[in-house]
This record gives C-alpha cells, structure tokens and sequence, in this order.
C-alpha cells in the first residue's frame, strides 16, 4: 500500500461562493465584501496558479470543471465526497449541506476511466443523508493506508456509526476523537478532522490541543508514534490560518512535497519548517479568497487518486 499517490483530481470552480449552508458550523468561513461573480473570478485565479505549481513539480493534475447549472459553492472541494482507494474502490460519501450533495457527479468517473483508471466497485454511503447522517470523505476520514488505521474527529459532519462501517468495508482500524475550536467563547467541534491534522508518510501535523479530553489525546499520539511518525504540533491559531489541512503528494522521480497555503506556510515556525524540510519539500500557493469564503483550503481542493491504471 501506498500513502502519497502522484495523481490527484481537482474540480475547477464556476460558482464559488461563501455557501450559507455550511457556514452554520463551519467557523472558519468569513464573509467577505465582494460579488459573487468576483469571488468566483479571484477562485479560479488562485486555482489555476496552485494547479500550474503542481504541474510544475511533476504531480499529474487531472482536472475536471465545475457544471454552472449544479449551483455548487464548494465544488472546489472534492475530498469530502469521494474517495479513491487502491484495490479499485471508490467510496462516496453523505454531505451535510445538501447544496453540496449535487457535486456527486458521474461525469467524474467518466473522465477517471477516459484518463485509463479502473474503477471497480463504489461503497455509496449516501443514503445516509436520509437520516441525517453525515461522513464527508477525507475530510472526516484521515487515513494511514500503509498501516490501515482512519483518524476521525466526530463532529456534525461526521457521525460515528458510519466511521465504524466505512472502517469495516474498507478493513481500517478507526481511531476516534473529538477535537474542538474555540468560538465566541465556548469549545465546538471543528467541522473536518483535516483541518486539525495531517498524515504524510513519516510525519503527523497536528493541533493536539483541539483534542480537550487528555486520553483521547494520548491515544491520537500513541497509534502515530506506533506507526513511527514524527509529530509535529501546531497552536490552535496555526490551525486558524490552514497549518493542518495540508497534503503530502509525489512529483517527479516520485519526489516527496508537503503541499499547503502560503497563509498556512507563513504561520510556520522556523523550527517546524525545518522538522517538515528533513522529510520533505514544501510547496505553497496563495489561496486567500478560497480560505476566507471557503472555509478549505490546499488539502480539500485535492482529491488523491490511488485507482490501478487499466
């Protein structure tokens, strides 16, 4: 099994916008003073520089765009409703806003199997969405796929149960938690367990103090350093500014990248840099205008694709 894959899937936004329906517990969403049409116009400016750094370094982007007739704010953000898996898998998954629900788009698979990938069979969870019931992809899911163990941080956007199942079919060990953010005072749950942490090959990024019950921190810290990963902790205000939603991706001569926003790489300290720079290079790119109205940023603009070429 493989941790970094050097393909991934982005959706390029046609109708990018704050969307009124996550920001109810989205809490890293700001509106900002601009029309809809120039939010989306500054989006696609700051996609397609992340998309020709990418390129750069040799990481096969496949990108797909957005259909304008969907109305789909967050489409920039695939991870959180598919999945790609090696054995020819894909998972798709439940979305709590259900203007999101309509990014699940065959089209994807279509142009997946055009660029010579085999799809084999998809575990659809979305019936979930019936219940209310709700697991948004590698948002929610953190997975080691070399040591088969998923990360999860329960919140509204991911329910327990349905953990547990996804680890059952997809043969995981779950490691579950619940991590919070500060929010006019009070501790809530942060909406995706990618914001607080990242899992690279041989390193862990992430916001231990989220985690406010001390033994589910401890077990967090115990199965990363089981699996002999080097942590590395960020504050809260790191997390604020995208520190952990970051994706580590192969390059050229299956060379290693940490990739993230500028705001999250400017939020570095020199000394985690450097930790990070022993493992891997990093690559960065502005994504102001994605981060303030998204509430997303670098990781959950990129879908990795593990599927076998046919």
């Amino acid at each position: 099994m493989r941790q970094t894959t050097n393909t991934i899937l982005m959706i390029r936004p046609v109708a990018f916008r704050m969307n009124e329906q996550t920001a109810v517990n989205n809490y890293f969403q700001e509106d900002i003073q601009l029309k809809n049409a120039e939010i989306n116009a500054k989006a696609q400016e700051e996609f397609d520089a992340f998309v020709e750094k990418l390129t750069a370094v040799g990481v096969n982007v496949i990108v797909e765009d957005d259909d304008i007739l969907m109305d789909t704010p967050d489409s920039i953000f695939p991870n959180n409703w598919v999945s790609f898996h090696e054995n020819g898998n894909v998972g798709l998954y439940p979305m709590f806003a259900e203007n999101r629900r309509r990014e699940r788009r065959e089209e994807v698979f279509a142009r997946l199997e055009k660029e010579g990938f085999k799809i084999n069979d998809i575990i659809d969870y979305t019936t979930a969405e019936n219940e209310n019931v709700f697991l948004e992809g590698t948002g929610s899911l953190l997975l080691d796929r070399v040591n088969d163990k998923a990360y999860c941080a329960l919140s509204p956007r991911a329910d327990e149960g349905l953990f547990i199942e996804f680890c059952e079919d997809f043969e995981y060990t779950p490691v579950v938690f619940t991590a919070n953010q500060t929010v006019d005072g009070k501790r809530l749950p942060i909406y995706h367990t990618n914001v607080m942490m990242c899992l690279a090959e041989t390193f862990s990024v992430i916001c231990l103090d989220s985690i406010d019950d001390k033994k589910e921190r401890k077990n967090v810290i115990k199965n990363l350093k089981a699996d002999g990963k080097e942590i590395i902790n960020i504050t809260e205000e790191q997390m604020a500014n995208f520190a952990g939603n970051m994706l580590q991706v192969r390059g050229k001569d299956n060379k290693l990248y940490l990739v993230m926003s500028q705001a999250a790489h400017n939020s570095l300290s020199q000394a985690q840099i450097n930790i990070i720079e022993r493992h891997c290079e990093i690559l960065s790119s502005s994504l102001e205008t994605i981060e303030t109205c998204g509430g997303g940023s670098a990781r959950c603009m990129m879908a990795e694709v593990f599927l076998s070429k046919v």
